[in-house]
């Protein structure tokens, strides 16, 4: 038995979970769970990370007790784009600010005064987003933060996770290329962009591929861990999603879908797609394993349906999600749509109120149910994938047969079977837990114990469970596509 740790952390929760490789398959074991919550400081937002790292801690001593000498590495993957400043001793300076944090207002203006959003796009493939790192960046130079006379290096979350686990510090290509301050072309640092910016050259160091062994954990932390062997810590695939990608049992070059809170829909590409048709169709290139590019555009996803559960809730009607689930099958397909990208489904609160207002807005028949606001939440997500699939074709070249989907949205079976209907072609839908296995292959490859990332995927199709939909023969979506894309416009 060969046992890895993937330490996985979400806006909203982390845990451990180990990957169990015995006779030959792979299994997931949850070790340890926590929470992760935002703090708001003087106007500030600022991640809990002492507290994420003591939880940690906690886990890898319960993982420890339970698998001892069989555990083999250690790799972590988070959100993208949020990172802390050490100084040349390596203390954390300032906090570790979260990318919702207020210091960004103006500065999207203030980045453009320096430099075009196209020109931007052609050197990072990256499109304008409040979440970027360049911009946060941006806003510590305006607001001439100290910090900055101090800082030596720049920690991306999982980054600065493995510094703290084994006391190497390096910047993990895929998490990297979510900055906007990543060329994904020549795979270095963007240092016209830096320098447009006014950011110290000094503090961007060693960028090293996914699946890169940085060291055995410290002595400190082996013996919190209760480990007495060499436990390698490895620079997994840092960013979820590409984590997610990678442990879908795919062939390369696929077409995938991450599906959760936010939906990230894209392509494996073997090169970064930086053209002006790309900027348009507001697609971005994004690090993935094996040296490949996520050509991707972000969806918001099951926010919308989590926030009209949290709203009822609120006033005293709680269910399931399979609750929710059977009352959006059970309600009238096709009356009306929403763009899952508009800015008012962004914010939380009253978002049953939100949908309604949209559909009067555009002159559709209100939903009056429950079942009607989830089925129009749902359908309208699915159109929207067919909206970005049409955009990958475009800007590619390519067409695509399979879309393979990872991530806890998967388990809503009504959205999986619309996806299918409405891009016409089979949705395999599994696993669940793809970011974990992307992050336990990785890892595994790292370690010699995998020749490549094909056998990992090939590992994940062998071991772990899938479900496909097939587009119904009965199921026309072209008229409803074409109604949902004037609404949108």
């Amino acid at each position: 038995m060969q046992v890895y740790i993937s330490i996985d952390l979400g806006a909203g929760s982390g845990r451990l979970v180990a990957g169990v490789y015995e006779e030959g398959t792979l299994s997931l074991e949850e070790v340890h769970r926590f929470e992760n919550n935002s703090v708001e400081i003087m106007e500030g937002c600022y991640w809990n990370t002492i507290s994420l790292f003591e939880s940690i801690l906690e886990g890898l001593h319960k993982a420890g007790e339970k698998y001892g000498d069989a555990i083999v590495s250690i790799g972590a993957d988070t959100w993208g784009c949020d990172y802390a400043l050490l100084d040349e001793q390596g203390n954390m300076l300032g906090g570790h600010r979260q990318y919702r944090d207020p210091r960004i207002e103006g500065m999207q203006e203030e980045m453009e005064s320096r430099m075009s959003m196209e020109d931007v796009f052609a050197r990072t493939g990256v499109q304008p987003a409040f979440y970027n790192s360049s911009l946060h960046l941006l806003a510590e130079v305006v607001k001439k933060n100290p910090c900055f006379q101090l800082a030596d290096r720049l920690l991306f979350t999982p980054d600065l996770l493995a510094y703290w686990l084994c006391g190497v510090q390096s910047n993990e290509r895929t998490v990297t290329s979510t900055s906007q301050l990543y060329d994904p072309i020549g795979r270095d640092w963007a240092w016209e962009v830096i320098d447009a910016l006014k950011l110290p050259r000094k503090m961007f160091g060693n960028i090293v591929s996914s699946g890169t062994v940085l060291g055995p954990l410290t002595d400190a932390v082996a013996d919190k861990a209760g480990v007495k062997h060499a436990v390698q810590v490895v620079a997994s695939a840092g960013h979820d999603t590409a984590s997610a990608v990678a442990g879908l049992p795919m062939e390369r070059g696929g077409l995938w879908l991450s599906s959760g809170t936010w939906s990230i829909l894209g392509v494996e590409s073997e090169k970064p797609v930086t053209s002006p048709e790309a900027y348009q169709a507001k697609l971005s290139n994004e690090g993935g394993v094996n040296k490949t590019t996520r050509l991707l555009h972000n969806v918001s996803g099951l926010w919308i349906i989590q926030e009209c559960r949290r709203y009822w809730a609120d006033r005293g009607e709680e269910m399931s999600y399979a609750e929710l689930a059977r009352l959006a099958e059970e309600a009238q397909p096709h009356t009306a749509y929403i763009d899952p990208n508009a800015p008012v489904f962004a914010t939380p609160g009253d978002m049953p109120e939100k949908i309604a207002a949209f559909c009067e807005k555009t002159s559709q028949a209100v939903p009056q149910t429950k079942g009607q606001l989830l089925r129009v939440a749902t359908e309208s997500l699915a159109l929207k994938y067919r909206q970005v699939v049409e955009s990958l074709q475009s800007v590619t070249g390519r067409s695509f047969n399979q879309l393979n989907a990872g991530g806890g949205g998967i388990q809503n079976a009504l959205l999986a079977q619309a996806t299918a209907d409405a891009l016409g072609i089979p949705v395999v839908a599994g696993p669940v837990e793809a970011t974990s296995c992307g992050n336990i292959i990785t890892q595994m490859v790292a370690t010699g114990d995998l020749a490549d990332i094909t056998a990992g995927r090939s590992l994940v199709a062998k071991s772990m469970k899938t479900i496909t939909y097939k587009p119904q023969a009965s199921a026309d979506w072209q008229e409803p596509y074409l109604k949902f894309l004037k609404i949108i416009a």
